[in-house]
């Protein structure tokens, strides 16, 4: 019997498992095969508080997990099967460990990267395919590339994978892009990134060897065209990973959990979320870890309410 498990870790999840160590509440968290999320998969992370020159993700995340170890937090990798949020204490079934029971849940499992859902996609990821620049980029070294999104982390990537590809062009099916002033400028100042907007990719080209490039609609003139290329990274978006949690639990129409204005409460006393898992909008790493520490609160003025 834990007082509280947390689902997932990333600065949502280690955040909370630092407050409620430090509570002497000695919280299990439960991580997935990606242990630190999405944040593992960017490079510098330079909009941090407290990291003037900037720190990458996966030492961010490190340090979050060691300082979370420190005050007594426990953490076991596997996943989470099913969960019985029916009553309290609350059960999981988790993979090598068996069924966990919790006083309280926090869930902080993320968000995981969307796909462009064409032909040839889904079966060439490892072949050409990819949605983790900094995971995959030095296999398209001195190799064109073309990345597929128009928001931060697409320029982001972008960037990124000038430090080993010749040309990347980055393909948007809108005129104007999403992401932030800042990124487009510094995008459009980096003499390896081309534009190629307004286009609707169709089709991932292959031959034997994988990918050769992406067929694309123009949509101002409805013809269609081929972009080469010898890998494409997909930076379209993110779904919650709350499928485990269907019928259980209040989402919205996207699948991201709803907490009540103000709280990270669910509809389910004693059950918590944060981070991505229930941001739709602002999906940043400080927010994230800002929601973590409510839920982690949150949590133990709930057990303090039970012993009252």
């Amino acid at each position: 019997m834990y007082k509280s498990v947390i689902v997932g870790t990333g600065p949502a999840g280690l955040t909370a498992a630092i407050y409620l160590a430090r509570a002497n509440m000695r919280p299990l968290v439960i991580e997935g095969p990606e242990p630190g999320g999405q944040l593992t998969t960017t490079t510098e992370v330079e909009n941090f508080p407290g990291f003037p020159e900037g720190i990458t993700g996966t030492e961010l995340m490190e340090n979050m997990r060691k300082q979370a170890e420190r005050f007594g937090a426990e953490f076991y990798t596997g996943w989470v099967k099913s969960v019985d949020l029916s009553k309290r204490p609350f059960k999981l079934q988790v993979e090598g460990k068996g069924e966990i029971v919790s006083e309280t849940l926090i869930i902080s499992t993320g968000a995981s990267a969307k796909y462009l859902g064409i032909p040839n996609e889904k079966e060439n990821i490892g072949r050409g395919i990819s949605t983790c620049a900094t995971c995959d980029g030095f296999f398209f070294r001195d190799k064109e590339i073309i990345v597929v999104g128009g928001g931060d982390s697409a320029l982001e990537e972008a960037n990124f994978l000038t430090r080993f590809a010749s040309k990347v062009t980055l393909v948007h099916r809108r005129k104007e892009l999403r992401a932030s002033k800042i990124m487009q400028d510094r995008a459009r100042s980096n003499e390896k990134i081309r534009w190629s907007l307004d286009k609707t990719p169709v089709e991932v080209v292959i031959d034997e060897s994988g990918v050769t490039g992406l067929k694309v609609l123009n949509n101002s003139t409805g013809k269609v065209e081929v972009i080469q290329a010898n890998g494409i990274f997909v930076a379209v978006g993110h779904h919650p990973n709350t499928s485990f949690l269907i019928g259980q639990i209040n989402t919205d129409d996207n699948g991201y959990i709803l907490t009540k204005p103000g709280t990270t409460e669910t509809n389910i006393p004693g059950v918590f979320a944060c981070g991505d898992v229930q941001d739709s909008r602002y999906r940043q790493a400080i927010t994230a870890a800002g929601s973590g520490s409510m839920a982690a609160i949150d949590s133990e003025k709930f057990m303090e309410s039970l012993e009252q």
